[in-house]
């Protein structure tokens, strides 16, 4: 079935992908020599040569083969079924950035110097833009034909779960994947049980009977927690028989989408909870970063500051700058700086008080820095001395902080990194008087997923939706 069918696609991928490397290449040479050629910035330079392209074709022994190697290291082969197209660009972008270190290395070994640099980055960006036209157009043609019910994978489930469900409802909502679900076996529900329209047909013990009686491509096995010891039986029937088994777990919800694996001396270990910058790499990048980006910060909102400053001084009475206390990395305390936008309080009423709707306690210059963010800005100075980052999970008062981690779940895993002048949390709209549950799930999220790609994305949309906070009172 689809097991077949799934090799004979990958054959034809590879003739393709190979065929546009050639197209591409062969593009980029008339685009660079022919087309572009009368453009100042493409004009031959001093160290470059017109060549025939005979020359430059010879390279294509090495590139195609090579090119075709990559994209099966960036699992561009793999099924592709559910897996989203922002993981499939940037695989797709990864294997060309590789595939053009691979030609220059060639050039550079063959000490071909003179041929042109600029040809070789069209290559690059043509390769890439073929790619993903080709892409884009092959995953909607299967999309369409999945729908419609062909070209689908047959699935059996093994075990009645909130996992079961959790499986179950993405398949069902997500028909252009072209899943179909066979049955569930399960010991504890009575046969014709319906969820979803996918109907119980018998315990565990017939598994060995199913299989024997039906070709399917896939088995989850989706056992709830306590009925693990069925486990490795279930999986000992399925390798018996030769089908392909996915462990769907049943606490999904304690452990990260993508979990670290550790071999400890053959001993499979799962961390719990999967941080990028607990390595020293990753947190030494970030923290150059956020210096750089703290006094090009400062540099550049220095008189808008000054003006906020000199306004608030005329408009109130009390500090210009206000200090209060948040929780940050490693759950240590540290004095956030603001922009005062509230009348003076006393220090025990401004520990537990929650901002909201017509708080009488902010001033009227308060309501435009608060809506607008620049009461933020003196956070700099934070970002620069190493107490907060310029993304990050928003920092909390200890009292709250208190209050959250016994009624929210995960709430405390947010101060494994360093707290944020924006997040991602706050790009979704969870600033201000919003879901705590919400805004941790997507603290969660950047915790777990991040990259300084995230971190870009982060910063480039808070321009556009970060600054101004519906929600800020």
């Amino acid at each position: 079935m689809i097991k077949d069918n799934q090799k004979v696609f990958n054959r034809a991928h590879i003739i393709i992908d190979g065929l546009l490397v050639i197209l591409s290449y062969i593009s980029a040479y008339y685009l660079r020599f022919y087309v572009l050629s009368h453009w100042r910035i493409f004009k031959l330079g001093p160290t470059e040569k017109f060549y025939p392209i005979q020359v430059y074709a010879k390279y294509l022994i090495l590139l195609v083969p090579a090119y075709i190697v990559l994209y099966s290291v960036c699992n561009l082969y793999k099924p592709q079924r559910s897996r989203s197209r922002r993981f499939l660009l940037w695989n797709l972008v990864q294997a060309n950035v590789l595939g053009l270190l691979v030609f220059t290395f060639a050039l550079f070994t063959t000490k071909e110097l003179d041929l042109s640099r600029k040809f070789s980055y069209l290559f690059a960006i043509i390769n890439i833009t073929y790619d993903i036209l080709f892409r884009y157009v092959l995953s909607k043609i299967l999309m369409e034909m999945r729908k419609k019910g062909f070209n689908q994978k047959h699935v059996l489930v093994v075990g009645y779960s909130r996992a079961a469900e959790g499986y179950i409802d993405r398949l069902v909502s997500n028909p252009q994947w072209g899943y179909h679900v066979y049955g569930i076996l399960d010991d504890n529900m009575e046969i014709g049980t319906m969820y979803r329209h996918v109907k119980v047909i018998g315990s565990t013990e017939d598994l060995a009977q199913v299989l024997a009686d039906n070709d399917l491509d896939e088995i989850a096995v989706t056992l709830s927690i306590n009925e693990y010891s069925k486990l490795e039986h279930i999986v000992n029937v399925c390798e018996k028989a030769g089908a392909h088994t996915k462990f769907v777990p049943d606490y999904h919800n304690i452990i990260p989408t993508i979990p670290v694996m550790e071999d400890m001396n053959g001993l499979p270990v799962i961390n719990i909870r999967n941080v990028p910058l607990s390595s020293f790499g990753n947190k030494l990048i970030k923290r150059i970063i956020d210096i750089f980006g703290s006094i090009v910060g400062i540099i550049v909102f220095a008189i808008p500051m000054l003006i906020v400053a000199l306004i608030v001084k005329l408009t109130s009475k009390g500090p210009i700058i206000y200090s209060q206390v948040r929780v940050g990395l490693h759950n240590k305390e540290f004095k956030m700086y603001k922009f005062r936008s509230m009348v003076v309080q006393s220090e025990s009423s401004e520990k537990k008080a929650w901002t909201t709707a017509n708080d009488a306690r902010v001033t009227k210059i308060g309501k435009f820095i608060r809506k607008t963010s620049i009461d933020e800005l003196p956070q700099l100075f934070n970002i620069l001395i190493g107490n907060m980052s310029l993304v990050g999970p928003r920092p909390e008062r200890p009292y709250f902080v208190e209050k959250f981690k016994e009624e929210v779940p995960r709430y405390m895993i947010k101060h494994q990194v360093r707290p944020g002048l924006t997040g991602w949390a706050q790009i979704n709209g969870y600033r201000g008087d919003t879901s705590i549950r919400k805004r941790i799930e997507h603290d969660l999220y950047y915790i777990e997923n991040w990259s300084l790609a995230l971190d870009f994305k982060i910063m480039f949309l808070t321009i556009f939706k970060g600054f101004i906070n519906k929600n800020a009172y």
